[in-house]
């Protein structure tokens, strides 16, 4: 299956526009995010939502916003004049979140326009900021030995092996 997701900034506003056959809504937008090592400079990706999904991107989110996206890459091949082909990568958008931790109700272009409360699996951005204190050990309760055992009887004294 392929699926990414990525934590993100959005550098060109959401582009809402139409398809000619059936009038299906496309948002598309440009976004940034760190490259792999540290001295790797920002790279750029164009992000691609349909349906219900494009028009909630284009109403909610601006230049700026920091977004967690999710979705599929795929490669573009695109014609050059200069006679050459171009390949572009674009992820196409499943779900949308903002950085904040709050959740897109629009969960896919398939989805109904009735709000969908967070999923539990999703988990704030900001969860650990509070310190928790280190959950405490109860002592250990005291061992016991019958009183017709002995472990000197027939046993070595490990203790005393050299290492």
């Amino acid at each position: 299956m392929n699926t990414c997701i990525l934590m993100a900034r959005i550098v060109q506003a959401p582009e809402l526009r139409y398809t000619q056959d059936n009038q299906t809504p496309v948002a598309s937008m440009i976004v940034e995010f760190e490259g792999g090592r540290e001295e790797d400079p920002p790279m750029t990706l164009k992000a691609v939502g349909w349906g219900n999904l494009a028009t909630d991107i284009q109403e909610s989110y601006q230049v700026g916003d920091r977004v967690i996206l999710q979705g599929s890459l795929r490669m573009n091949t695109i014609d050059r004049p200069e006679g050459y082909k171009e390949k572009r990568a674009e992820l196409s958008v499943s779900r949308i979140y903002k950085q904040d931790g709050t959740f897109s109700p629009t969960l896919t272009s398939q989805s109904t326009s009735e709000a969908s409360p967070r999923p539990s699996n999703v988990v704030p951005l900001n969860y650990n900021k509070a310190p928790n204190p280190a959950p405490v050990a109860p002592p250990p309760e005291p061992v016991t030995v019958p009183s017709g055992f002995s472990s000197s009887d027939n046993e070595p004294d490990l203790d005393d092996i050299p290492f």
